[in-house]
């Protein structure tokens, strides 16, 4: 197994940490979350950096990276919605469009061929995860821009580029829904 395939399987074991810490009120706790989801986060960039510098591009990695940001992403996002942090449409909007790109890799990958991600798809996940820390950050300090919640703005964001990407992705992979 490649080293960046193991950070990408240590990024799903720090979903497990970071949830636990998001469960429980008081400081710390708060600290806890941020910092878990901070190193998930910054292992993404990570294990993409390393698998191009080290020549690790695997099958495996362009499955599971993909698949450990969306995890990772929703599940910061069910806690936050949860928490009455954000509203659950954003929520449902990430999660339907994820839903649908895994829908439509699970199609090429029977047809033999993987998709990896655009770069439409790495911004998403770029502002998703800055908003998600934006909000991370809020719960320990209110983070505002001229009266204006910086979360706020970077979620919006990362809502159009979402629906952006997925409807770039759908119109770039169609050839793979196969309706017989």
């Amino acid at each position: 197994m490649t080293t960046a395939n193991k950070i990408t399987i240590f990024r799903i074991l720090l979903i497990i940490a970071f949830m636990v810490s998001f469960a429980f009120s008081g400081l710390a706790w708060a600290w806890a979350a941020l910092l878990i989801f901070s190193l998930a986060s910054v292992s993404d960039f990570l294990d993409g950096y390393i698998a191009k510098k080290y020549n690790q591009i695997t099958t495996f990695g362009k499955f599971m990276d993909p698949l450990a940001d969306k995890l990772l992403v929703v599940s910061a996002l069910v806690c936050l919605v949860g928490a009455g942090i954000i509203p659950a449409w954003i929520a449902v909007i990430i999660i339907f469009r994820d839903s649908l790109v895994d829908m439509m890799r699970t199609l090429a990958i029977s047809e033999g061929k993987v998709v990896a991600a655009n770069w439409w798809g790495k911004w998403k996940t770029a502002f998703q995860m800055f908003a998600i820390i934006s909000f991370l950050f809020d719960r320990i300090f209110y983070l505002s821009l001229w009266g204006v919640s910086v979360s706020l703005v970077l979620i919006y964001i990362a809502v159009g580029l979402t629906i952006i990407s997925g409807v770039i992705y759908m119109k770039d992979n169609w050839k793979f829904l196969s309706f017989k």
